[in-house]
């Protein structure tokens, strides 16, 4: 067995790694525990140093990194590019924050002094997706490694490239040897790692049957984990909404990276005033869309990251059709090479049609026609998922106060939902739980001590 990188706009294989054998995980795993106790007694100042020159490095190669990433799961190269710039900045960030996040938090109590320290758990196990295969894994190992935790990664098997790139930036930076190890090991073998003693927590950005069999293995060996998995985020527009800047928002939430991001806007909530005008005005603005070699700059339409995945997403989309769905634009995959898919709408979704209850995670927008307000929070509501949502009205009062009732873990009023290395990023119900980003997420791996003195 072997790890495959194919280029999805060529369908051309580009190189294969050897899985890992017993020995060689084991190997890892042992240099990853020897670093472990060392790292954690390295002083903060030096360790946000350090997080700074893995910043440093990975600009230092952003145009390398952002070719890698286009290549290997087929975004547009702009948007390769802005990934490894944010993938920079939250090294910066945790570099730059990680002493006021982890000072000491004094407590009055009946004690001459007492306080919480936030001290590190150990060895973070991170699964990861391959939508955003450096974004992700950087997101969670900035503010491990500031904290003082050490990391292994299971990344997804098709980007094989960038997971072995991210160690050798890690190395690079001067990090110690050991710090962080990316396994180069299957799925089958991800719950043998989470039982390993040497692994002390866990976090997994991925499908939502993913979750439930990491949480499981976790729960069974009292390991903490966070997930972050689906979101078929509402995208709720009113009677008073900014119709041309919600049809923009709109196109550039539902088709960033090709349509597969888990807080891409997915369900198009509007109500009926509005509802044929802003169909018109967003089917216009999506078929100037168009498909193309993604390293081209004027290319506007990724190819999805494989051609299974596009069939899967045409399946789907032909279910929903045959319920009665209308296709508005696109609803077909793209003919010739590579993996791509039509930019597509689908109009009048009702409960029972796949596009209904299932994340699409494709370019397919789907358009759920409310009755007034209160119907459109009730549909927001009503689904399985809860990772992000955004509601569009010129009022900002309004538009805050049912951003407060929708049940998701980040609602934005008038913009499109972004993690933000400033804010809490994680969802609820079935997208899982715990937070990444901002202070929250620091506070995720370590152990919050609390310290009595007589």
């Amino acid at each position: 067995m072997a790890f495959v990188t194919q280029n999805p706009a060529t369908g051309r294989v580009m190189r294969e790694y050897p899985v890992w054998g017993v020995d060689k995980l084991e190997a890892a795993l042992a240099d990853v525990a020897r670093a472990t106790p060392l790292w954690a007694d390295t002083p903060l100042s030096v360790r946000c140093a350090l997080l700074h020159a893995m910043g440093d490095e990975i600009m230092g190669r952003r145009d390398a990194l952002a070719a890698l990433i286009t290549q290997e799961m087929g975004k547009l190269i702009k948007e390769s590019r802005a990934e490894v710039e944010k993938s920079a900045h939250v090294c910066h960030y945790y570099a730059d924050n990680a002493a006021r996040f982890l000072a000491d938090e004094m407590v009055d109590s009946d004690a001459s002094k007492s306080f919480v320290a936030h001290q590190p758990l150990g060895t973070i196990l991170a699964v990861m997706p391959w939508n955003f295969p450096l974004w992700q894994v950087f997101r969670f190992l900035a503010p491990a490694l500031a904290a003082g935790n050490t990391g292994v990664l299971k990344h997804a098997s098709n980007v094989p490239q960038c997971a072995l790139v991210i160690e050798d930036i890690v190395r690079s930076a001067g990090l110690p040897e050991g710090v962080f190890r990316t396994l180069m090991i299957p799925s089958s073998q991800v719950a043998g790692v989470i039982a390993d003693p040497r692994i002390h927590a866990v976090t997994l950005t991925g499908s939502e049957s993913a979750g439930r069999q990491v949480a499981a293995t976790a729960g069974a060996h009292l390991k903490k984990t966070v997930l972050e998995l689906g979101g078929s985020d509402p995208f709720i527009v009113l009677d008073d909404a900014d119709l041309d800047w919600a049809v923009q928002q709109g196109v550039a939430s539902r088709y960033l990276n090709a349509g597969q991001s888990c807080i891409a806007a997915k369900r198009f909530i509007v109500v009926e005033p509005i509802a044929d005008e802003f169909v018109a005005r967003f089917k216009t603005a999506v078929e100037e869309l168009s498909v193309g070699d993604p390293m081209d700059e004027t290319t506007t339409l990724a190819p999805m990251a494989r051609e299974d995945l596009r069939d899967e997403l045409h399946q789907q989309v032909q279910r929903s059709i045959d319920a009665g769905a209308i296709a508005v634009a696109g609803c077909a995959p793209v003919e010739g090479v590579g993996a791509y898919y039509q930019a597509s709408i689908l109009d009048h979704v009702k409960p029972g049609m796949a596009a209904w209850s299932e994340e699409l995670f494709g370019p397919v927008a789907i358009v759920i026609r409310a009755k007034d307000e209160g119907d459109a929070i009730a549909i927001a509501n009503g689904s399985d998922f809860g990772l992000g949502g955004s509601v569009w009205t010129q009022d900002s009062v309004r538009g805050e106060r049912i951003a407060r009732q929708v049940q998701s873990g980040a609602v934005f009023v008038n913009g499109m939902v972004k993690s933000d290395t400033r804010l809490p990023f994680g969802g609820v119900k079935n997208s899982g739980y715990g937070r990444e980003l901002s202070y929250h997420g620091m506070m995720e791996f370590v152990n919050q001590k609390s310290v009595w003195v007589r």
